[in-house]
């Protein structure tokens, strides 16, 4: 998104960021570190903590009601012998319908970071016909549960249900927003100590059709409240080749999806790297947009990440999912600490989606500020500053910027700033899509380690 300032529902998301962090010794895996890190009596505090489930062994266990586990290269779950069947009315079309169903728990995750927030995500394949729910269920610090909260409900197309985030639902306690379950008030010392996640999967009574999950995970954080935080130091000097498409040039075009190209920052940025690593679609899957428009990918993107509750594009679980639906990739959504951790993965070939906020004169040379807004970071130069596929750009060929260093890591984990108007609103404290490949190389497995991916 390039409008300065826009409204934005990203603008609650992070609100429920702690003062307090809580940590542990141990490594520091997709962490910042914490005032006093680094000291040799202080072990960094660890703020995220990401738990996927994807072997088949992680398939076997939970508490599977009409699912299995199938194994494979990739091993995943689908319906087995449907558990039952159930009435579905999708709430933005008004339609009614019986859907067949099976449902896999997971097991306990205690997070190792008693968290303020947490976002799932999940790769799966959806055909027509199918589609599927995710829920979470957590236990608090005090001791009491969270009711089942949906967090999404999924599919690769839009022909069935249309696919959809679930608004007000709330315990007093924790609230979904989109896509993120939040701590109501982290003031409290109140915290998300563990949580289960349950997946159903649904497909139209008497086939044989069902989708396929290949992953499924959340990430927890606790991300302190700051305004700033220090630079880190340059380690890397290298660029990766990832093609660039502006979102400008698409403004006005398909409006159903969120007012058209202009707020398309995060599909655009995800079809960048869905391109980067060999992710193509096919004229019949291009055939619905208009032959006028460049970039029809771009087009393509918008409408199947569209969240039709949010009336956006910028579900970060929707993104990750719809990178997933490429043969050969799967897509996280998780929290970094620092652009150390970018380096890591850039010297191992994966570029990153980073979500930030920012006054124009915060970000030199962007010319632009923004509420919420998705670029992908490609590279480093000699000096430590980013190289950016910066979507918010006139054409494609001036997609490519330079940001410096400092503020570009400010600006992305920050968790408080202030407005325009003055006012203190969020940040995003480090979120970051990623996408990789769904088997990685040694060598981008260990960077994936690095951060905290697995």
């Amino acid at each position: 998104m390039s409008r300065a300032e826009q409204p934005s529902r990203r603008a609650v998301l992070t609100a429920a960021v702690a003062a307090a962090v809580a940590g542990g010794a141990g490594p520091a895996v997709a962490a910042d570190t914490a005032p006093g890190a680094g000291r040799p009596d202080q072990a960094p505090a660890r703020l995220v903590d990401n738990r996927f489930w994807t072997s088949y062994a992680d398939w076997r266990g939970g508490l599977a009601k009409g699912t299995r586990a199938v194994a494979g290269a990739r091993p995943g779950l689908v319906i087995a012998t449907a558990a039952g069947t159930v009435a579905y009315t999708d709430p933005h079309i008004g339609k009614t319908a019986d859907w067949e169903y099976g449902s896999w728990t997971s097991p306990v995750h205690k997070l190792t970071v008693p968290s303020t927030e947490a976002i799932a995500s999940w790769n799966a394949h959806t055909p027509d016909g199918t589609w599927l729910q995710v829920e979470l269920k957590g236990t608090y610090s005090d001791g009491t549960d969270t009711p089942w909260y949906v967090m999404g409900r999924w599919a690769a197309g839009d022909q069935d249900i249309r696919r959809t985030s679930v608004d007000d639902q709330t315990d007093d306690k924790s609230s979904i927003w989109t896509d993120t379950f939040a701590i109501d008030d982290p003031a409290t010392g109140l915290r998300l100590t563990s949580y289960r996640l349950r997946l159903t999967l649904y497909r139209k009574p008497g086939t044989k059709k069902t989708p396929t999950v290949w992953r499924l995970g959340a990430m927890g954080s606790d991300i302190p409240d700051r305004f700033t935080v220090p630079a880190s130091t340059p380690g890397l000097a290298q660029e990766l080749i990832v093609p660039r498409y502006s979102q400008e040039i698409h403004a006005g075009q398909y409006p159903e999806y969120d007012n058209g190209g202009e707020a398309w920052c995060s599909p655009t940025s995800s079809q960048m790297i869905i391109e980067y690593w060999g992710g193509r679609l096919t004229p019949e899957q291009l055939a619905w947009v208009d032959p006028t428009y460049a970039d029809p990918q771009v087009c393509h993107a918008a409408r199947y990440t569209f969240d039709y509750q949010y009336a956006g594009c910028g579900n970060w679980p929707f993104n990750a999912a719809y990178a997933a639906t490429f043969d050969g990739l799967q897509g996280v959504v998780t929290r970094l600490g620092s652009l150390t951790d970018l380096e890591t993965l850039i010297a191992a070939g994966i570029p990153a989606i980073t979500s930030q906020s920012f006054l124009k004169e915060e970000l030199t040379g962007a010319g632009y500020g923004t509420s919420g807004h998705l670029m992908t970071v490609i590279g480093f130069t000699a000096e430590g500053d980013v190289i950016a596929n910066d979507p918010a750009s006139p054409s494609d060929e001036a997609v490519r910027r330079v940001y410096k260093r400092a503020e570009w890591e400010k600006i992305w984990l920050r968790t408080k700033r202030y407005n325009a108007s003055g006012k203190v609103v969020s940040g995003t404290g480090g979120v970051c899509y990623l996408y990789f490949p769904a088997r990685p190389t040694p060598r981008q497995c260990k960077a994936l380690a690095a951060v905290g991916v697995r």
